[in-house]
């Protein structure tokens, strides 16, 4: 797909397809009017006739349209004018672009990146536009022997901007949409492949590929080295399969030398059986998404190396299988750490808190001005916030608003759950120093006082996304997130880096 900025009139495009805008009142938008006016009052008497209600999503193509140089005018609707924002602009932008994949047009002019939205500029509108865009068009069947044959002769999307003014900023918000789509789509694609595909090795295989695409630096650790490194935990989850564990460490350079970097850990469980304490089986298959955490991270570097983000950025993936064996860890084992401190395993279906906990350890050594961990960690955490908001637990606030700032701004959202210490006495055991368990209760809030014991050295967050990583049902698949969470995030953190003159503007 092709993508490209212009600003110009409708009414004097040449193009398969003019797409405008109708709110639910009946009121064009500012393009929408100035094709009415040029065709003959056509859109008007088009809604004087019922044939559009424009509501949000709703769209209505009109087909060689009389005085119109475009060969056809997709209307979309907005809904209603006063509550159109963030979720109304992308719900219009995503029916306007599965439309056009669907018509049979080379390429489509959009003019919905003219319009309004609440509190945000032309730079998050095409950002938007363009994650927006990617999403709709992707596609997960290269398994298949025979890929199901679609209707797709969209080839070019050009986003219309108000003002010419706004043209350098829209051409950058462009290159960013880009690349985090591109984060997005590698995620996807990572999370949708099975488990007997994507193994440790299989995760490590593509961090080096993207390190000599991208320009990272990437170091793999096998077994032996993280015996050597005393990461038990994480080897206490790896006994029972014959997959071998892999550490994945991928550097991002784009910061001053010596400037403090940002670290993202993510899970790295390739597929989780619950080891001895054997799930259940109905669904189980969805346990290849288990490795969506460090999905995202790949994603997340492959963004931010895309956009040559002036910032220094390491991302860490302790990656493993979890499954029943003669050699599998059993629950009443007692772990010592990475950190030194005992863990009685309770339960080995709480695996993925025992690999990130020596992936936290072992990240002190960079120094790191704050560390994110981003896991499928609880189920509790999708019967608290369902499939809308990703769980956010940090021992900074300041970390935490962050977060959740970046995760309004990419449509990508987070909310944050506590972290108080009376959680912590859920956690103790009589054998070991805790418990890997708390019991059914607070269980997200639990999993995250676990790690924040290994988290004490530095500034902390975690990102639980067992019910944001991934769709079940008929639209099956990984959703890619949370890439837009972290990729707003690092923006803006790389706007603190740049000159003054240079900052970015707030999406």
């Amino acid at each position: 797909m092709e993508f490209s900025i212009k600003s110009g009139s409708p009414e004097k495009q040449r193009s398969a397809c003019i797409v405008v805008g109708v709110y639910e009142t009946g009121k064009l938008s500012t393009a929408a009017e100035a094709l009415n006016q040029s065709t003959n009052q056509l859109l008007t008497e088009i809604l004087r006739r019922g044939d559009m209600n424009g509501k949000t999503g709703a769209t209505l193509l009109l087909q060689n349209p009389v005085d119109a140089k475009a060969d056809r005018i997709l209307l979309v609707g907005l809904g209603k004018e006063k509550e159109f924002g963030d979720k109304e602009y992308r719900a219009a932008i995503s029916a306007a672009i599965k439309k056009l994949n669907n018509i049979g047009g080379a390429d489509g002019s959009i003019y919905l990146t003219e319009l309004q939205v609440k509190k945000r500029d032309v730079t998050w509108k095409i950002r938007q536009a363009v994650i927006a865009s990617q999403e709709v068009l992707y596609r997960f069947d290269r398994l298949k022997s025979k890929p199901e044959e679609t209707r797709r002769t969209l080839r070019k999307l050009t986003f219309q901007v108000a003002n010419r003014t706004e043209l350098a900023a829209a051409e950058a918000a462009l290159a960013e949409g880009l690349a985090i789509a591109s984060g997005m789509k590698l995620a996807k694609d990572l999370g949708n492949l099975p488990g007997n595909i994507c193994t440790p090795t299989h995760l490590a295989s593509e961090a080096q590929q993207l390190g000599k695409s991208h320009g990272l630096s990437v170091e793999i650790l096998d077994r032996s080295d993280m015996e050597k490194l005393g990461m038990n935990t994480l080897l206490s989850v790896a006994r029972g399969s014959h997959e071998p564990p892999k550490f994945i460490i991928m550097r991002h350079n784009g910061g001053a030398k010596g400037a403090k970097p940002i670290v993202l850990i993510g899970k790295g469980i390739t597929f989780d059986s619950g080891g001895i304490s054997l799930k259940p089986g109905p669904e189980m298959d969805e346990m290849k998404y288990d490795m969506s955490g460090a999905a995202s991270v790949l994603g997340t570097l492959k963004a931010a190396a895309a956009m040559k983000l002036p910032i220094n950025v390491i991302g860490v993936i302790p990656a493993s299988e979890n499954m029943p064996g003669g050699a599998a860890t059993k629950p009443g084992d007692v772990i010592t750490s990475m950190s030194g401190q005992t863990v009685e395993i309770l339960n080995t279906d709480a695996e993925g808190r025992l690999v990130l906990c020596d992936a936290l350890t072992y990240v002190e050594r960079f120094n790191p001005e704050c560390v994110i961990d981003i896991a499928t960690l609880t189920g509790a955490c999708v019967i608290a916030l369902g499939h809308i908001a990703s769980g956010l637990l940090a021992n900074n606030d300041s970390l935490a608003d962050e977060l959740l700032d970046a995760g309004r701004a990419a449509c990508d959202r987070a909310w944050q759950l506590p972290l108080w210490d009376d959680y912590q006495e859920q956690l103790k055991s009589n054998f070991a120093d805790m418990a890997n368990i708390g019991g059914r209760a607070a269980g997200t809030i639990t999993a995250a006082c676990f790690l924040a014991r290994f988290a004490k050295k530095y500034t902390w967050a975690h990102l639980d996304i067992a019910g944001t990583a991934w769709r079940s049902g008929k639209e099956k698949g990984s959703t890619g997130r949370p890439v837009p969470l972290l990729t707003h995030f690092l923006l803006e953190r790389a706007s603190r880096a740049e000159k003054p003159s240079a900052k970015r503007k707030p999406g």
